[in-house]
This record gives structure tokens, sequence and C-alpha cells, in this order.
């Protein structure tokens, strides 16, 4: 094999690395933030998250995910939040309310260890458009995330 055809294979296969991995990265559905103080939550919500074909990006309590929030370029959209309520350094009430102000038109769904009616109620008012409980089943995820950027895309 000539120096030429070495050369074009390679670039062939490179050509084709990239093309591919451009095309995995387009078909990513969206972003979605995952804020919980469990690790293997954390992992076992973005391991659905991303075999639903959505990129996962986590943080493990209210100020990471502020620092998250507020590293992110404005054309690095995140289109949900999953965020847990107890949280260490941060309760999930207070990182929500953060999470309206700056990020008003991103949908949040509450995912909690500790179901409570009064509680539920207080987040709906805060404007979460989900509430669920752990463990919550990977299809109740991607269809709530789903639902989330739907209703995001209609208020639009």
């Amino acid at each position: 094999m000539t120096a030429a055809e070495v050369f074009m294979n390679d670039a062939a296969y490179v050509s084709g690395h990239f093309t591919n991995r451009a095309a995995r990265i387009s078909m990513v559905m969206g972003r979605v933030l995952i804020v919980d103080d469990e690790k293997h939550v954390r992992k076992t919500v973005g391991l659905a998250l991303t075999q639903g074909g959505y990129e996962a990006l986590e943080a493990a309590d209210g100020e990471e995910a502020i620092a998250v929030i507020q590293s992110c370029p404005t054309d690095f959209s995140i289109q949900v939040i999953i965020c847990d309520i107890e949280l260490p350094k941060m309760h999930g009430h207070d990182l929500i309310a953060f999470i309206r102000a700056k990020l008003p038109s991103v949908p949040v769904i509450a995912l909690t260890g500790y179901p409570d009616v009064h509680g539920a109620t207080s987040l709906f008012k805060q404007g979460v458009v989900d509430y669920l409980i752990k463990p919550a089943q990977a299809q109740t995820l991607l269809d709530a995330v789903r639902r989330a950027i739907g209703e995001q895309a209609l208020q639009e």
C-alpha cells in the first residue's frame, strides 16, 4: 500500500469517526441536569436518560447545581432539571427557587424519597412540572422528561 493510500484510508477513518460522533451528538434529545446527593441515584437516572437518548449532567448538591448552571455558556442549554428535595448544603426548595429565577423556562421535575402531599403541593406552586418518588422506574423518568420538554416547547 502506498503512502497516499494509507493517508486516504486514515482520512476516511477519521472523517467517518467525526461524522459518526457528530451524528450521535445531533441525535441527543436534550440535556438533563440531575441533582441528587446519592451517587447511585445520579448514576442510575443518568444511565436511563442516556439510554433514552438524552445527555445527562450531574450535581451532588444545590451549590454544585448552581455552579453547573452558572458555568453553562448561553448556547449550551439544559432542557430539564431533575432535582432531589432533601439535599445537603441547600434544600431542594431553595434550589428550585434559584432555578425559577435564573432559568424560568426550564422545567423542573422533583424526585424524592420522602413523599409528602403538602411538600408536593408547595413544589407545584413553585413551578415544578412533575413529582416522582424514588425509586422511579426508567420508563417513568423518560416519560416525565419527554412531557416536560414537550410542554416547554408548546410554551415557547
